[in-house]
C-alpha cells in the first residue's frame, strides 16, 4: 500500500513525498525533484538555449570590439566576450535550471566545513610558496607577465581556472560513483535518519514487494546535481588558498621589490612603471606578476590537493556522508513514487448500459 503519511503536531496527514520535496529543494537536491528536473531538461532544449547564446553573443562580440577600439588592445575583445557568455551562462543557470539551491547548499557546506578542512590544504601551500617564490623572483617571469595586455593576461586567468574546473569534472565523479556502489537495509536507515522519510523508511523496508536498492544508481541530472556540489565545495577552498598566494606575493612584492628592480625585470622605464591608485608600493607589473602566479597556483592546488591521499581521506570523509543520505533518501522517495503510480491512474470509465 502507498504510505499515505504520518500526522504532524497539528494533526494533519504530511504527505512523505511533498515533504521529502521541500527536503530536496532545501538541502541543495534541485535535480532530485522529478518536476525540477524536468524544467531543467526543457530549459536546455536547443530552441531555447540557441536563440538565447546567440543573442549574447553578439552583444559580447559588440562590447569586446568597442571595449577593444577604446582601449587599442585587440585581446579586449575576446577576454570580454568569454567573460559576458560565462557570466549569461552562469546567470541562465542560476535563474532557469534551479542551480541557485545546488550552489547555496554547497557553499553552506564549504563555510562549515573549512576549520577541518584547511589545516589539510595547507599541506600544499609551503612547497608551493616555496617553488613559486623562485618564479617570483625570475626575470623572464617578471618579463613575461609585464608584456601581457590585460585582455591576455584575464585569457590568461580563465585558462588555468578552467583546466581546475575540468579537472574536477574528469576526477570526482568517481567519489559519486562510489557512494551508490553498496546500498542495503542499513545504509537506508542510516541515510534517511532525521530525514522526512525516516518512518516511510522502515514501512518500505518491511514491505516484501519493495526494492529500494533498485533506485540506488544515480545517473542524468541528479548524478550531475551531486557533481556539481562537488566541485563547487572543492573549487571554493582552492580559490581560497590561491587567492592567500594573490595577496602573499603583492605583500612580498611591495616590501621588496623597488620600481629599479622592476625595471630591470621588465624591460620599462622607471617612469612607465605606475601604482595602484592609493596603494604607492603596489605596481600595476606587481599585480600581473601576483595574478598570473595565483593563477597557476590555482590550477597546482586542485591537482595536488583531489591526488593527496590524505587530503583526499578527510575531504571525503566530510562529504561522503552528504552523499549517501542523498543516495539513500532518493531510493526511498522513488520506492514511495512507484507505489504510489498505480493508485493514481484514472479509473476506467463506466460500460455504457446494455440495450
Amino acid at each position: 500500500m502507498p504510505h499515505q503519511g504520518r500526522p504532524d503536531r497539528s494533526g494533519e496527514r504530511v504527505d512523505p513525498v511533498a515533504a521529502a520535496d521541500a527536503w530536496f529543494l532545501a538541502n541543495g537536491l534541485s535535480y532530485f525533484v522529478p518536476e525540477r528536473r524536468r524544467e531543467a531538461r526543457a530549459a536546455l532544449s536547443p530552441r531555447r538555449t540557441v536563440p538565447t547564446l546567440l543573442l549574447v553573443a553578439l552583444l559580447a562580440a559588440v562590447a569586446g570590439a568597442a571595449l577593444a577600439w577604446a582601449t587599442g588592445q585587440v585581446s579586449a575583445a575576446p577576454a570580454v566576450v568569454l567573460t559576458l557568455v560565462l557570466l549569461a551562462v552562469g546567470w541562465y543557470a542560476l535563474t532557469v535550471l534551479h542551480v541557485r539551491p545546488i550552489l547555496s547548499w554547497a557553499l553552506g557546506r564549504t563555510v562549515s566545513s573549512l576549520p577541518s578542512l584547511l589545516p589539510q590544504m595547507t599541506r600544499a601551500l609551503p612547497l608551493l610558496l616555496i617553488f613559486v617564490t623562485f618564479l617570483f623572483i625570475n626575470a623572464e617571469v617578471w618579463q613575461l607577465a609585464a608584456s601581457l595586455q590585460t585582455g591576455q593576461l584575464w585569457l590568461v586567468v580563465l585558462l588555468f581556472a578552467g583546466l581546475a574546473v575540468a579537472f574536477l569534472l574528469a576526477r570526482l565523479p568517481e567519489e559519486v560513483d562510489r557512494a551508490d556502489d553498496e546500498v542495503d537495509e542499513e545504509f537506508l536507515r542510516r541515510a534517511c535518519s532525521r530525514t522526512p522519510l525516516e518512518a516511510a523508511c522502515e514501512e518500505v523496508l518491511a514491505d516484501p514487494g519493495a526494492d529500494p536498492a533498485a533506485h540506488a544508481t544515480v545517473t542524468g541530472f541528479e548524478r550531475a546535481n551531486l557533481v556539481l556540489f562537488l566541485v563547487v565545495v572543492q573549487f571554493v577552498q582552492v580559490v581560497l588558498l590561491a587567492t592567500t598566494v594573490f595577496g602573499f606575493f603583492l605583500l612580498f612584492g611591495a616590501l621588496t621589490m623597488g620600481q629599479g628592480v622592476q625595471a630591470g625585470w621588465t624591460g620599462m622605464r622607471e617612469g612607465e612603471i605606475h601604482a595602484l591608485p592609493y596603494l604607492g608600493q603596489v605596481s600595476v607589473p606587481l599585480v600581473q606578476v601576483s595574478l598570473f602566479l595565483g593563477a597557476f597556483s590555482l590550477l597546482y592546488l586542485t591537482v595536488s590537493t583531489v591526488t593527496d591521499e590524505a587530503y583526499r581521506a578527510q575531504f571525503f570523509g566530510l562529504v561522503t556522508r552528504e552523499l549517501e543520505r542523498a543516495v539513500g533518501v532518493r531510493a526511498v522517495y522513488l520506492t514511495l513514487r512507484e507505489q504510489r503510480r498505480p493508485s493514481q491512474q484514472p479509473s476506467p470509465p463506466p460500460e455504457p448500459p446494455r440495450s
